[in-house]
């Protein structure tokens, strides 16, 4: 069973812009709490459309939706479990956990089709119980920064009940720390209720899914923000 985990997103302030120095200083952070950098780290998650099928009205082709399939569909290939795939329905409050072969099951069905990927990449510290990941938000194949975030996990534990006051006092003390970097933002921790999707309190890589999914969604909101 993996450890709880926590997701934050870099919250740019009103006007300021993201770029490559605020995740330098997040990194140096880390090093300055006394964590030890142990590698990089890699996670992807790919947009999804139904494919359209051909219909013919009045001798005229027409491209239609198949009826009843979710409009959107997110994939997720997490760093830690490169065998296993996640599909995330977001209206539907849905997550499956599948062999990593499922993309290429959907594309044979034609089912839907993968539409854009971003990748969540950067650096791996330890820090004692707590394991820190600090990296970039990036589309396939290109630089342009989407957006920052991070991941806390507290090794001990497995219940998010039981490790949610950890949680929080380490998080003050990452806030405290990084504010003295007097940078134009800060990261933000927005709860996910794994209930609407089915999860229990014993965190599971499911529940890493569905958080990247609602850290992705907040990521947008503040880089249109």
């Amino acid at each position: 069973m993996p450890p709880a985990k926590w997701l934050m997103h870099w919250h740019p302030s009103p006007g300021a812009t993201l770029n490559s120095q605020i995740l330098a200083e997040a990194c140096g952070c880390a090093e300055s709490l006394g964590g030890t950098k142990d590698g990089r780290w890699k996670t992807s998650i790919f947009f999804y459309r139904p494919i359209a099928r051909e219909t013919s009205a009045s001798g005229a082709q027409q491209q239609q939706q198949p009826p009843d399939v979710p409009r959107e569909l997110l994939g997720v290939a997490l760093h830690e479990r490169p065998g296993l795939y996640f599909s995330i329905l977001r209206t539907q409050r849905l997550v499956l956990q599948a062999d990593a072969a499922f993309p290429q099951v959907m594309e044979k069905l034609q089912s839907y089709k993968g539409r854009v990927a971003l990748n969540f990449e950067g650096f791996q510290y330890q820090l004692g119980d707590f394991c820190l990941r600090i990296g970039k938000c990036v589309p396939n194949n290109s630089e342009t920064l989407r957006g920052i975030m991070m991941e806390v996990e507290y090794y001990p534990l497995s219940s998010i009940e039981k490790s949610r006051a950890i949680m929080v006092d380490f998080f003050d003390i990452w806030q405290e720390t990084l504010a003295k970097k007097v940078l134009p933002g800060r990261f933000i921790h927005v709860e996910s209720n794994f209930a609407e999707f089915g999860l229990s309190d014993h965190y599971s890589y499911q529940h890493t899914a569905v958080q990247y999914a609602i850290c992705l969604q907040q990521l947008m909101t503040a880089v249109r923000g």
